[in-house]
């Protein structure tokens, strides 16, 4: 009886691994790209995905089959939110702790992306509401659908239209200003 229970959990663990497999090669780079586009690092949008990975790893078995990317994408949302997050509690322990008041530097990676024609966007972008940003970034940056976007977010469709409309006028208004 154990070796039936035994040969079982290795067929499924061997599914688990090819399915996984298959899909990084697809997935790696745009789920790197969408975590980056909501924590603008490198490395940490890089630990974001695979993370991610390493969880459908071991939920393979309880992922509808062919919901497996929609999983993904929702698990590298997830871990950007938690990311931030942790920054900002971060950066408000930072702050407390350095009140004295050290001349803060941007980093290497903050001062390329300045350069960086697209960096007016994103910072536009950064001040919008974390939901009208997720939205228009699933949106604009990977050509995901009102649906997928609504799976990833775990969001109603008709709130990733409201969200994306009160994003875009509020994106209009700052460009308005600027002129």
């Amino acid at each position: 009886m154990a070796l039936v229970g035994s040969r079982r959990d290795a067929s499924a663990h061997a599914a688990a691994d090819d399915g996984v497999s298959s899909l990084y090669a697809v997935q790696w780079f745009p789920m790197v790209r969408l975590a980056w586009l909501f924590v603008h690092d490198d490395l940490l949008a890089e630990e974001i995905v695979q993370d991610a990975f390493v969880a459908l790893h071991r939920k393979w078995q309880d992922v509808r089959e062919g919901r497996e990317t929609a999983y993904l994408r929702q698990s590298v949302v997830n871990g950007a939110r938690s990311a931030l997050r942790h920054h900002k509690v971060e950066q408000r322990y930072l702050d407390s702790t350095t009140r004295g008041g050290h001349l803060q530097v941007a980093s290497a990676e903050d001062a390329a992306l300045a350069s960086v024609g697209s960096a007016d966007l994103f910072a536009r972008l950064q001040r919008l509401p974390a939901r009208q940003r997720e939205v228009l970034v699933l949106r604009y940056y990977l050509d995901l659908s009102e649906s997928q976007i609504a799976d990833a977010l775990g969001i109603a469709p008709g709130s990733v239209k409201a969200h994306a409309h009160r994003g875009l006028a509020a994106l209009r208004t700052q460009m308005e200003d600027v002129s």
